[in-house]
C-alpha cells in the first residue's frame, strides 16, 4: 500500500501528466467546485458552511476522503466571503443562505446591477483605486457610504502636505464605516487562516490543491461587477472605445492580482470563471474585438511567469474552439460546460488539457447505468490517448451523493490506460 507521501506524489504526477497532454496511468478525476455539495454531504445547512468555517471545512475533509479525488477545489474559493463579512459590509451585490430572509438552504446569488454608470468610464480611466473606494464600494456596501464623502485619495501623494486630508476621516460616518472595514477584514482573515491550515492538513493525507488563486477577464469584470450584462453590451454599440479602453486599463490588475494570490497560496494555478463570451453572449466578430484579446493576454501573462490557467468555459465555447487553439501546447487546464465534446476534443486535444462536461443532471437524477455510460463516452473520447480530467460541467450543489460514487468509482474503474 503507498505512503500518504507516495499518493501525493502519484496524484500530482497524474495530474501533471494530463495537463502536459501525456497520458498518466489512469484517467484524473477531480470535482472543480463542490460549493455546498459537502454541506448536503456531511447534513449541515448551507447557512452553517457560510457562518462557521470550521463546519465548513469538516465537511469538505469528510467530502474529500470520501470520494477520494486526485485533486480539489479551495473551499475558500466556492465561498469567498464569510456571512459575518457580508452582514458587517451590509453587502447589496449578492443574496446568501440564512440572511435577509433566504432559507438556510439557500445557494448563494449574484445581484447584477449597473455599480458603474455609464457616464462614469472617465473617473475609472482616470484613477481606478480613487473611483473604487469613492464610488464603487459604497455602491456594494451600505456599511461604507462615508466613503463618498472622503476627498479624491491622490491627494495624499502631497504627503506631509496632504495631511489636512486626514480631517475627513475625523467624522463619526467615516470612522464607523473604516471599523466596519476593519471587523469584516478580521472575519476572512479567520477564513484565509483556516483556508492555509485545511490545504496543510489535506496535503498531509496526500491531496494536492488545484488553484492558489481566482482571477477575472477584464471584460468579465466590467460586465459581471461594474456596469452589469446589459449596460456592458450596450457599451459594445454605443461607447465601444471606452470599453476597450477600460478593459486594457483592467488587464494588469487582473494579472498582477493572479501571480501575487497564487504566489502567495504556494499553488501555481489560477481559477478564471468566464462568464460573458460564450456563444450566446456575442457574435464572433464582438468576441474577437472584446473578449478575446483580454482573455488571450491574461492567459499568456500567466503561462509567462510559471502558473498553469484554470480558465471554467461557461455555457457553449463550440464557436470559438479555433481561437482557443492558438494558446501554447500543454499549458493550460480547460474545464468546459457544454461545448460539443467531439469537437473539443478535434480542436483542442493537442493544445490543452481538457476537463468538465460531465452533466449535472445526470449526477442528480440520472440512472447508475446512464451515468457509466456517459462516463464511458467521456473517456473514449475525449480521454483518448490522454489530456483528459474527469469532472462536472459546473458546481455541485445538488447532486446525489450516491450517484457521485458511482461516476468516480466507474471513472476509477474504465479510465486504466493500458
Amino acid at each position: 500500500m503507498s505512503t500518504v507521501e507516495e499518493l501525493y506524489k502519484e496524484r500530482t504526477q497524474r495530474i501533471q501528466d494530463a495537463i502536459r497532454l501525456k497520458q498518466p496511468d489512469r484517467v484524473p478525476l477531480w470535482f472543480q467546485d463542490l460549493s455546498f455539495f459537502p454541506a448536503n454531504f456531511a447534513g449541515i445547512s448551507y447557512k452553517e458552511a457560510f457562518y462557521e468555517t470550521n463546519k465548513l471545512f469538516d465537511a469538505y475533509t469528510r467530502t474529500i476522503l470520501y470520494y477520494q479525488p486526485d485533486m480539489y477545489f479551495n473551499p475558500g474559493h466556492a465561498i469567498h466571503t464569510p456571512g459575518q463579512a457580508l452582514e458587517i459590509l451590509d453587502c447589496r451585490q449578492i443574496k446568501w443562505p440564512g440572511y435577509g430572509g433566504q432559507s438556510s438552504n439557500f445557494s448563494f446569488q449574484f445581484i447584477e446591477a449597473e455599480y458603474m454608470r455609464a457616464d462614469e468610464y472617465a473617473a475609472l480611466l482616470a484613477d481606478p483605486s480613487d473611483f473604487t473606494v469613492r464610488t464603487y464600494l459604497p455602491r456594494v456596501f451600505t456599511a461604507l457610504k462615508p466613503f463618498t464623502g472622503l476627498p479624491p485619495l491622490k491627494g495624499l501623494l502631497m504627503g506631509y502636505f496632504g495631511i489636512p486630508m486626514a480631517s475627513a476621516f475625523a467624522s463619526k460616518d467615516a470612522a464607523k464605516a473604516l471599523e466596519s472595514f476593519y471587523k469584516a477584514g478580521l472575519e476572512t482573515l479567520k477564513q484565509a487562516r483556516a483556508a492555509g491550515q485545511f490545504q496543510e492538513k489535506m496535503a498531509g493525507l496526500g491531496y494536492p490543491l488545484s488553484c492558489g488563486a481566482i482571477t477575472l477577464t477584464p471584460f468579465d469584470i466590467i460586465s459581471d461587477t461594474l456596469r452589469g450584462m446589459k449596460g456592458a453590451m450596450l457599451d459594445m454599440y454605443r461607447q465601444p472605445d471606452n470599453l476597450l479602453a477600460a478593459i486594457d486599463r483592467l488587464l494588469p490588475m487582473s494579472i498582477e492580482t493572479a501571480i501575487l494570490n497564487a504566489g502567495m497560496s504556494g499553488t501555481p494555478g489560477v481559477f478564471i470563471p468566464l462568464h460573458r463570451g460564450a456563444d450566446g453572449f456575442m457574435s464572433l466578430q464582438q468576441f474577437e474585438k472584446f473578449y478575446w484579446p483580454g482573455l488571450k493576454k491574461l492567459l499568456l501573462a500567466l503561462i509567462e511567469n510559471g502558473i498553469t490557467p484554470f480558465p471554467f468555459f461557461e455555457g457553449s465555447y463550440t464557436d470559438r474552439l479555433d481561437y482557443l487553439a492558438e494558446l501554447p501546447k500543454g499549458k493550460i487546464l480547460g474545464l468546459f460546460d457544454s461545448t460539443d465534446i467531439f469537437k473539443a476534443k478535434e480542436k483542442l486535444g493537442h493544445v490543452m488539457c481538457i476537463s468538465g462536461m460531465m452533466p449535472l443532471s445526470l449526477l442528480q437524477t440520472g440512472s447508475h447505468e446512464d451515468i457509466r455510460r456517459y462516463t464511458r463516452q467521456l473517456i473514449d473520447v475525449v480521454g483518448r490517448d490522454g489530456g483528459f480530467i474527469m469532472g462536472p460541467r459546473s458546481a455541485m450543489d445538488e447532486c446525489d451523493p450516491v450517484k457521485v460514487k458511482v461516476w468516480v468509482d466507474y471513472t476509477r474503474e474504465y479510465g486504466v490506460y493500458r
